[in-house]
């Protein structure tokens, strides 16, 4: 995990221009189609020695994105698959309604086409995370993985988790320890002085203000971090939520910034890490890890597999015979996918094959001797 520096600070001028906006622009509703409710969807469950039906109707108990913190362990939700009934829904619908981003959606079906995905096309549904190395408090974004962790103080058997996106390479999103400040509603937005020239240098000039409204990239909720111009927010294009598409902010599917907008409170702490390894164990002891691609603003003097291995060591604590192997494939291949290194869900070790023996030459050949010996003239 990379920490570059705490920010503290709020910008003042952004903020008298959001506020200001705010109150003077009007008010317009978002598409129904981003309130559109959750649809029900059957579910089959993978191979996984701990899921089960019961666990699987629990998770539908709960709201979209919350989990009951394991007692034991660090590894919520399950993966499961789903069946494509729809001929006209995209591989992105699917993952959205499913509060999955679009990267992870991506990397778990590799061979699923993002646009066409194909009626009856069977989707893997990586619902499974191993919590962040980080304290469980407030709100955690682990930007390799672009996504959010909230632990709420007044729920504190729960988990919730987003999928977001965050900062592209230019306007790479800070590592470090904030704040939430204030949250507004149907938020102006102030297009920052290098954004208005180069769309100036492209004959689009762009307007000091946009408006609360459907063409507000803000989308209907703000929550102002206390650091200058960054927030968490929606979007007025859900389809880029799980990936590097924004210039710093943290960016929600509008449903579920609406969530947790109502529920987050003011000066609650916000963790900017970059933890693009995780390690954890499952309540039946099994140690897993899960591995992202590295954010490369974030690399410096990190070294990847070192970091994986230290991680790995620490969890095991000499009671798990770990293959490290495996940790390198899993750095050097990084792909959210789930690795079981050791304990009951862990593939079992190839057995050794066992010497050949040589076998004897019969008849006569037994008594030719075999040469190796090669002439070969001039320089070797």
């Amino acid at each position: 995990m990379n920490i570059r520096k705490n920010i503290t600070l709020w910008g003042p001028t952004s903020l008298a221009v959001l506020l200001a906006a705010s109150l003077a622009g009007p008010v317009y509703a978002q598409p129904s189609a981003e309130q559109a409710e959750q649809a029900e969807t059957a579910v089959a469950l993978t191979d996984d020695a701990t899921a089960s039906a019961e666990q699987a109707a629990d998770v539908r108990e709960l709201p979209r994105g919350h989990f009951r913190l394991p007692e034991h362990g660090d590894i919520i939700g399950e993966y499961y698959t789903v069946t494509v009934d729809n001929p006209e829904e995209t591989l992105i619908d699917i993952a959205r309604r499913h509060n999955i981003g679009y990267e992870e959606i991506r990397m778990a079906n590799p061979d699923v086409s993002l646009w066409v995905p194909g009626e009856g096309t069977e989707v893997v549904i990586p619902a499974r995370y191993i919590l962040p190395p980080a304290p469980r408090e407030g709100v955690v974004v682990n930007l390799s993985e672009l996504r959010l962790y909230y632990y709420p103080a007044d729920n504190p058997g729960i988990v919730e988790t987003y999928p977001v996106s965050v900062g592209r390479e230019e306007f790479a999103t800070p590592v470090g320890i904030t704040r939430t400040t204030i949250k507004v509603k149907d938020p102006a937005w102030a297009p920052p002085a290098s954004m208005r020239r180069e769309a100036a240098a492209r004959g689009e000039p762009a307007p000091a203000i946009v408006p609360a409204g459907p063409d507000n990239p803000l989308g209907r909720h703000a929550i102002l971090l206390a650091m200058p111009s960054y927030l968490i927010h929606g979007t007025n294009r859900p389809d880029g939520v799980g990936m590097r598409a924004s210039r710093g902010c943290i960016r929600m599917y509008p449903e579920d910034i609406e969530s947790l907008y109502e529920r987050l409170p003011s000066g609650t702490q916000v963790n900017l890490m970059d933890a693009p390894f995780k390690a954890g164990w499952a309540a039946d002891g099994t140690l897993f890890v899960q591995s992202y691609p590295q954010l490369e603003e974030n690399v410096g003097d990190f070294e990847p597999l070192l970091n994986a291995i230290e991680q790995v060591t620490a969890l095991a604590e000499d009671q798990a015979d770990v293959d490290y192997e495996q940790v390198k494939r899993a750095v050097e291949a990084p792909d959210g996918r789930f690795v079981a290194l050791y304990g009951p869900q862990a593939p079992a070790p190839e057995p050794t094959p066992e010497p050949q023996p040589t076998q004897r030459l019969e008849g006569i050949l037994e008594g030719v001797e075999l040469s190796t010996a090669v002439n070969v003239e001039g320089d070797a």
